[in-house]
Parts: structure tokens; C-alpha cells; sequence
């Protein structure tokens, strides 16, 4: 399997997952567990502004954010919508790259002043990996106030979108 293949798969999952996190944050009643239901919102938050840095970076564009989250705190239905649009800028931008510049070395400045360098596959896996890192954190949040999280996990996601795999006992998909 090339690089770019699956980078395919794990921006879709990102996609996925965030879609469905952002949708049970929105259904969240505002005035129960509002502390908890906040800081899961800002979490989501600081998913996309991270997002949207790295998509910066990998344009070579200016990104204008002065640290990793906003001032402001969105809705939530404005943020699911802002997560879906920098999520499909990835997949769109993987259609368009070559595989061989995914090796290609970028040059960057972190929010923070440092400075920094990673290859374009190197940065579309941080994405994916810090989304996935700060969903659990959020999953667990939603656990201790007894709202089950969304199944995000990269196994339920393939299986979700190839359901032929789970009649594929012991063989690769690439075997079928």
C-alpha cells in the first residue's frame, strides 16, 4: 500500500470521526454539564485551528492564528460545518499531490515562535494523529457525564466503508 493510500483512508476516518463528535457535541443540552460540554467544544475547537495551521504550512501561506485555539469559542454547529471544510481541503488536497512530494520537506514556524520542519506526509499524519488524540480526550470527557461517545476508531471506519471485509476471514483486502 502506497503512503498516499493510506493517508487516503486515515483523512476519511478523521473526517468521519470528526463529523460525528462535532454532531453529538451539537445535540448536547447547553445548560447540563455546560463546563464539561464547553471544554469538549474548545477541544473540537483547537482540532480544527491545529488543522488549519498545518493546511497553512502545507500551502505555504500565512495561517494567522497567534496560538492554537481561538479567543472565542464557537458554536457548535458552526464548528462541525468548519471541521468538515478544512477535513475535505485535505482529501482534496491528497488528490492533487504527487507521492513523490510527500517527502518533501516544509519549513514552518509553530505558533509559539520555534521553528519547525516536517515532510508533507509527515504533517498529514500529525493532523490525523493530534485529531485523534485530543477525540479520545473528549470521549472520555463525555464518559464521566454519562453521554456515550461516538465508535471512532480507524478498524470501525474501514469496516464502515468496505463492509466486505468483515466476511474476508484471514485474507487481505488486496487479496479479493
Amino acid at each position: 500500500m502506497s503512503a498516499k493510500t493510506l493517508l487516503k483512508g486515515m483523512l476519511a476516518y478523521q473526517a468521519r470521526a470528526n463529523d460525528e463528535l462535532a454532531e453529538k457535541l451539537a445535540g448536547l443540552d447547553p445548560s447540563s454539564n455546560a463546563g464539561e460540554r464547553h471544554a469538549a467544544i474548545r477541544l473540537m475547537n483547537h482540532i480544527h485551528v491545529v488543522s488549519q495551521i498545518f493546511a497553512a504550512h502545507l500551502k505555504g501561506v500565512a495561517h494567522g492564528y497567534a496560538s492554537d485555539n481561538t479567543p472565542d469559542t464557537p458554536e457548535p454547529g458552526a464548528l462541525r460545518t468548519a471541521l468538515a471544510e478544512v477535513d475535505g481541503w485535505y482529501l482534496d488536497y491528497l488528490g492533487t499531490i504527487a507521492e513523490q512530494e510527500l517527502a518533501e520537506p516544509v519549513a514552518f514556524t509553530f505558533t509559539d515562535g520555534d521553528q519547525g520542519c516536517m515532510t508533507r506526509q509527515e504533517m498529514l499524519t500529525h493532523v490525523v494523529l493530534h485529531g485523534g488524540y485530543h477525540r479520545g480526550e473528549i470521549g472520555r470527557m463525555l464518559a464521566g457525564i454519562a453521554v456515550s461517545p461516538p465508535w471512532d476508531t480507524y478498524a470501525v471506519h474501514l469496516h464502515r466503508v468496505e463492509p466486505a471485509r468483515r466476511l474476508q476471514r484471514g485474507r487481505r483486502p488486496a487479496d479479493v
